[in-house]
């Protein structure tokens, strides 16, 4: 797809979901726990042979369905700060003409183990300013949201600089197969259903 593609704007479609990576921009950032939404995008984009290109909304943008009859999935990474993710998630909407039913936002979540994930919709932003920015922007917090854990920094380390750090490399050595269950995470729930998706991917409760 070309950037010429990406700024045509299509007809509106029922079945067209918007799938955002939350991150931050450049190269310092790119490896770091906060980034992992938008490594969840750029796993989901290298499976289906989709090339992100900018966007004039502020991200970098493709298009692809994960089967011929499949919802089209609209891949976007902001290209602006994470604290103003609400912006381009604001402008593709529009450009898409895609309700809040039809957003996943994927992020990293500190109350999750590294290893574990999580999916909702609606619900409080816990502290994450992406979230709280696109919640603002949207006038709602009626989206999905795929959780992907990160887990708790240690004693005495701020979750802010914890977040802005690199994986270790004991989580780096795992990371490419939490990326791939978050990325299969995000067909389930356009392809299917919350709950569905829930069923597969949340862990199953102890007794």
């Amino acid at each position: 797809m070309t950037t010429s593609d990406a700024e045509r704007s299509p007809s509106p479609s029922a079945s067209t979901w918007l799938v955002v990576g939350l991150g931050n921009p450049g190269p310092d950032y790119a490896r770091t726990r906060h980034n992992v939404g938008a490594m969840v995008v750029d796993t989901l984009a290298e499976r289906l042979g989709v090339r992100l290109t900018a966007h004039k909304a502020g991200a970098a943008v493709g298009t692809a369905r994960t089967e011929p009859s499949g919802p089209k999935l609209v891949l976007a990474k902001p290209t602006s700060y994470m604290n103003v993710s609400g912006r381009p998630v604001g402008a593709l909407t529009r450009f898409y003409s895609i309700t809040p039913e039809h957003i996943v936002v994927v992020h990293d979540e500190l109350d999750i183990p590294f290893d574990a994930l999580r999916l909702k919709r609606g619900g409080g932003e816990g502290g994450h300013n992406g979230l709280k920015s696109i919640s603002q922007v949207l006038g709602t917090k009626d989206y999905f949201r795929v959780r992907v854990g990160i887990g708790r920094p240690p004693v005495r380390q701020p979750p802010a600089d914890f977040v802005l750090r690199p994986f270790s490399s004991t989580e780096r050595e795992v990371l490419p197969l939490h990326l791939d269950r978050a990325a299969d995470a995000v067909v389930e729930l356009a392809g299917s259903s919350l709950e569905q998706a829930q069923q597969r991917f949340h862990p199953a409760p102890s007794r």
